[in-house]
């Protein structure tokens, strides 16, 4: 059975979901109160509607109650996202993931009970200047303002030595979780497992432990 999303909004954020979405196989219901942009998607999305979605009784007839997930994708009108959210929260659906333009708005869409908030421009501003800092900080993501998962390529400082060897937990208070070799992952590596020379670490831990790691034992 294919999952079913509704996404509200459809700039460049809620465009690039729905496009997404469809390719993975989900049914997309798309909505935007532009013409324009839901023309745009009337190919796209397995259905794509003009409506205010600040209006509960549109939310109501075009039954969006019954989709598992909707996602608030709203361009820069907050208070039309967060009159979005309420609506949808209060017509109990169970998955709603908002777009949050500032501090401000995420903390409002917290209070209302947004289960999902996401800072799609913060977060890549924050992955970009990740990458650019090391040669060898490959992805980054934020799994709290302060703890984050980094991919980190192996090099031939490291190389060579097993994760026991190094004493990477103990010295740097971080967690190897798993090490991609080429097509291969293994998850949870062993304590006598030795690093290759490029080897890509999955390392999960608190920020300044993992820069403290990749300054330190990368550079």
């Amino acid at each position: 059975m294919k999952k079913e999303f509704v996404v509200i909004g459809l700039g460049r954020f809620g465009g690039s979901i729905v496009r997404e979405l469809v390719r993975l196989g989900a049914d997309v219901l798309a909505i935007d109160n532009s013409a324009e942009r839901v023309d745009e998607y009337a190919k796209i999305a397995t259905q794509s509607v003009i409506a205010d979605t600040t209006d509960e009784e549109v939310i109501k007839s075009l039954g969006i109650r019954n989709f598992e997930h909707v996602i608030v994708a709203i361009g820069e009108n907050i208070q039309a996202s967060i009159l979005t959210t309420l609506i949808l929260k209060e017509l109990g659906v169970e998955q709603i993931t908002v777009k949050a333009h500032n501090d401000y708005h995420a903390k409002v869409l917290k209070k209302i009970g947004a289960d999902h908030v996401v800072h799609p421009e913060r977060d890549m501003g924050i992955r970009i200047a990740n990458n650019i800092m090391s040669n060898n900080v490959l992805d980054y993501l934020e799994l709290s303002d302060e703890h984050s998962i980094m991919e980190i390529r192996a090099n031939d400082r490291i190389a060579g030595f097993s994760l026991i060897d190094l004493d990477i937990r103990a010295k740097y208070g971080i967690n190897i979780v798993g090490i991609k070799r080429g097509e291969t992952i293994v998850i949870s590596p062993a304590a006598d497992d030795k690093i290759l020379l490029g080897d890509i670490l999955l390392v999960i831990g608190a920020d300044v432990d993992i820069n403290r790691f990749v300054k330190k034992a990368m550079s």
